[in-house]
C-alpha cells in the first residue's frame, strides 16, 4: 500500500500548490483553473483544511466511501485523516481552501470548542451541499478572512481571523441542520434501517457474543461516519444514538421481564450485559424499578 504524502503545516501546502503564504497558521487558496494539478494518491494533514469545489473534478475518499463532487459542495478534513485522491486527467481547480493550524486557535474561544464541530470527523460522502446562496455566504467569509491575511499581522489579526472562521463554521452548522432537512428522504431511510438493526441485534445471539452494542457497530452497518450518523439521529429524534440505543434494549429488557420462563440472570445474558447486577443497575435507573419489582408489579 502507498504511503500517505504527509503535509505538516500550512505553509508547506500553499507550497504545494505553489501559492504564496501570508501566514504560517492559516490560508486562503482561491483554485481559479490556473493551478497547476499536483497531486498525490493519498494525503494526509497536520492541519484543518476545507474544499469548496466548485466544478466537478474527480473522486476523493476518506473513510471507507468515495465521493463523486458536484457543483458547491464543502468537504471537511481533520488533522491526521487519511485521503485518498482521483483526479482526472484535464482536470483543473475551481473553487477555495480554507487551512488553518490548531496552534492558531490556542487561547481561544473556537480553540476551545473545535472538536464540537463534529462534521470536521465526517466522511466525504456527507460532505455538505450549498445552495446558490449558502455559497454566497462562504465565499464572503473567506475573503473577509484573505483580506486580513492581506493587512499583514499585528495585535489584532489573530481574533479577527479566528472569529471569521469561527462565523463560517458556525453557518455550516446551519446549513448542516438543513441539509438534514431537505433530505429527509435519505435520513428517513437510515432511520429505519437504524431501527431494523437494532431489533434484529437484540433478537439475535449477537449480545452474547459482542456485548452491548455501540454507535460505532451501527454507524459502519449503516455505512456512515459516528459523527455524522449522531448528529442525524439527534436532528430526527431529539436523542442521540447511546440514548435511542439505551430506549431499544430496555424495551426489549420489560418485554422479558414480564415472561416468567426466563430467569433475570438470563435476561441480563441475552441483552448484552457481562454481569446481571449491572442490567440490574441499568433497569431500576431507567425505570424506577428492580427488574424483580417490575414484573412483581404487572402479575
Amino acid at each position: 500500500m502507498d504511503k500517505p504524502y504527509r503535509i505538516n503545516s500550512v505553509s508547506e501546502h500553499d507550497a504545494f500548490y505553489h501559492c504564496v503564504n501570508l501566514h504560517p497558521l492559516v490560508s486562503i487558496i482561491h483554485f481559479d483553473g490556473t493551478y497547476p494539478a499536483v497531486y498525490a494518491a493519498k494525503m494526509n494533514f497536520g492541519f484543518y483544511a476545507v474544499y469548496l469545489k466548485d466544478v466537478a473534478c474527480g473522486d476523493l475518499k476518506y473513510g471507507k466511501q468515495t465521493y463523486d463532487y458536484q457543483d458547491k459542495t464543502l468537504v471537511f478534513v481533520a488533522p491526521g485523516q487519511i485521503i485518498q485522491v482521483n483526479i482526472n486527467d484535464d482536470y483543473q481547480p475551481k473553487g477555495y481552501a480554507l487551512l488553518f493550524h490548531r496552534d492558531l486557535l490556542r487561547g481561544t474561544t473556537l480553540g476551545k470548542h473545535i472538536d464540537d464541530y463534529s462534521f470536521f470527523s465526517y466522511t466525504s460522502k456527507e460532505a455538505l451541499h450549498l445552495s446558490a446562496l449558502e455559497r454566497s455566504i462562504v465565499v464572503d467569509c473567506f475573503g473577509k478572512i484573505k483580506d486580513e491575511l492581506a493587512r499583514g499581522t499585528d495585535k489584532h489579526s489573530q481574533r479577527l481571523i479566528v472569529s471569521n472562521i469561527e462565523l463560517f463554521l458556525n453557518y455550516c452548522l446551519r446549513f448542516y441542520d438543513r441539509q438534514f432537512i431537505t433530505r429527509r428522504e435519505v435520513t428517513g431511510g437510515v432511520l429505519t434501517q437504524f431501527e431494523t438493526l437494532l431489533n434484529a441485534y437484540f433478537r439475535s445471539d449477537l449480545p452474547q457474543q459482542l456485548g452491548l452494542p455501540g454507535v460505532a457497530y451501527f454507524a459502519d452497518k449503516l455505512a456512515l461516519s459516528a459523527n455524522y450518523f449522531g448528529d442525524l439521529l439527534k436532528k430526527e429524534t431529539g436523542k442521540t444514538p447511546h440514548e435511542y440505543i439505551q430506549l431499544k434494549m430496555m424495551d426489549m429488557a420489560k418485554e422479558r421481564v414480564l415472561d416468567p420462563s426466563l430467569s433475570f440472570q438470563e435476561i441480563a445474558y441475552s441483552l448484552g450485559f457481562k454481569y446481571p447486577p449491572h442490567f440490574t443497575r441499568s433497569f431500576k435507573k431507567l425505570t424506577g424499578l428492580t427488574p424483580k419489582e417490575y414484573r412483581a408489579g404487572r402479575d
